[in-house]
């Protein structure tokens, strides 16, 4: 006599379950099929694992990162010789104008002497005494309102002059009239100014023959 609710179960579940949970069925005949069906239950708790694992952070490794912080460093360490090349050129445009305003200032004194409008000492050369003398002005002789004549509005200062706190007429050098070219040195008045510094600039010129 069958069981009704063995029966009814068989009926109801598929062939493949029943066969799975039910270790009587898994002979050696049925064998393939128990394997399609009834898959290893390591495996199928890996699967499960799988599907309810998180999902793997997209951030970066610490290689990835190490790697990008020596990236960063050789581009800093390439550039930073670019942006001392750029600073030194534009101290040295800067030298360029203070010669080039000095000189221009110690010229137009020397065509003022020379037109009159300036006393000129006894044997004097005809150039101020100082490079103050430009700022101060002195008084135009020719002027009925005794006017002065100014040439320069302030002294610029040498950019390469390593103390910035120097009066800006002390960053110079001084050659006087009487002095060589080769050999410049101070004397009773100002015929040229120069740079002290000893360095040579980016065209290979000393900047003491600029």
């Amino acid at each position: 006599m069958r069981h009704p609710g063995l029966f009814h179960a068989l009926a109801v579940r598929p062939l493949s379950e029943t066969m799975c949970n039910s270790k009587s069925l898994c002979t050696p005949v049925h064998k393939d099929f128990c394997a399609a069906c009834c898959p290893d239950k390591g495996h199928a708790q890996q699967a499960v694992n799988k599907s309810i694992a998180p999902p793997r952070s997209k951030g970066f490794t610490l290689i990835e990162l190490l790697v990008t912080l020596t990236l960063l460093a050789i581009m800093a360490t390439a550039a930073m010789p670019l942006t001392q090349l750029n600073a030194r050129r534009a101290k040295e445009q800067e030298l360029k104008l203070a010669l080039r305003e000095i000189r221009t200032a110690i010229d137009d004194y020397k065509r003022a002497t020379e037109d009159g409008r300036i006393d000129k000492p006894a044997n004097g050369s005809g150039y101020p005494r100082d490079l103050q003398m430009l700022v101060d002005g002195i008084e135009d002789r020719k002027s009925a309102e005794k006017r002065r004549l100014y040439f320069l509005r302030r002294i610029p200062r040498d950019p390469f002059f390593p103390d910035e706190t120097a009066a800006a007429s002390a960053t110079w050098g001084y050659r006087s009239y009487q002095s060589p070219p080769d050999a410049p040195r101070e004397g009773e008045d100002v015929y040229d100014v120069y740079p002290l510094s000893p360095e040579s600039g980016l065209n290979g010129r000393p900047y003491r023959e600029w």
